[in-house]
């Protein structure tokens, strides 16, 4: 603490008490007036501090960037090529998009007609889909219903109840999610036969290992190349993005 206290004063350019330069050597009074000199100077100049705040979230921010980058370069077969996964989108697009939703997720549902759009007006998008059901009991049903149909009857099925549990209202039961299937003319009967199949419990765990190696501790979160976002991100970000990946492709 002392350590701090001097070098904030030689920062603020605050005189120290002659043979003073190590607080240690500082009688009780000296040390009491320096505090109150350094108090006294920061009420007189609080901008100092708002610098000082914005220069911290800056190293802290690049800080992070900087461990993210690391941790999806450590993991990136699972990220990018997993077999658990379902790929929406271009297969051979260019950039590669990751996310980590939940159905139960206001902000996931929110970004999801945004991503829809992205992958439609840009059409060299590959959005990889991850489910992690972090908001209790129906999330978690939400998604076991939707790994179900994957298994149970292909990709295909898998992105219309995708899509429909993005927009479903209300309370997610098993006799809900039979009548939304049956709204799309799919047959529930084959999913509820695999919603108990090993597989399902499987991708889930194995998601969520991997949300816990990237410290993803709520969605949705965004992985763009080796860029993570935490958070609900609107299309005109997702296109900056974009096009920062593929200027720094060139």
């Amino acid at each position: 603490m002392q350590k701090h206290l001097a070098a904030l004063g030689l920062a603020l350019g605050l005189a120290l008490p002659a043979a003073a330069t190590d607080l240690d050597n500082l009688t009780d009074a000296q040390r009491d007036a320096f505090r109150a000199e350094v108090r006294a100077y920061l009420l007189d100049n609080p901008e100092v501090l708002m610098e000082a705040i914005a220069v911290l979230e800056s190293r802290n921010a690049e800080a992070e960037v900087g461990r993210d980058a690391a941790a999806v370069a450590a993991n990136a077969d699972a990220i990018f090529g997993s077999a658990f996964d379902v790929v929406l989108g271009n297969p051979e697009g260019d950039v590669t998009v990751v996310e980590f939703m939940d159905y139960r997720c206001g902000f996931c549902r929110r970004a999801h007609p945004e991503m829809m759009d992205l992958i439609e007006l840009d059409g060299n998008i590959r959005l990889v889909v991850k489910e992690l059901p972090i908001l209790g009991d129906q999330s978690l049903l939400a998604a076991r219903f939707a790994i179900a149909t994957r298994i149970g009857l292909g990709d295909a099925a898998y992105f219309a109840v995708h899509d429909a549990l993005m927009g479903m209202r209300g309370d997610v039961s098993e006799a809900a999610l039979v009548a939304l299937t049956d709204g799309l003319g799919l047959d529930s009967g084959a999913i509820m036969a695999a919603i108990d199949d090993p597989l399902v419990q499987t991708t889930i765990d194995h998601n969520r290992a991997l949300a816990q190696r990237l410290s993803i501790s709520g969605t949705p979160t965004f992985v763009f190349g080796d860029q993570m976002v935490r958070g609900y991100v609107p299309i005109d970000g997702m296109q900056q993005i974009v096009t920062m990946l593929r200027d720094g492709d060139n």
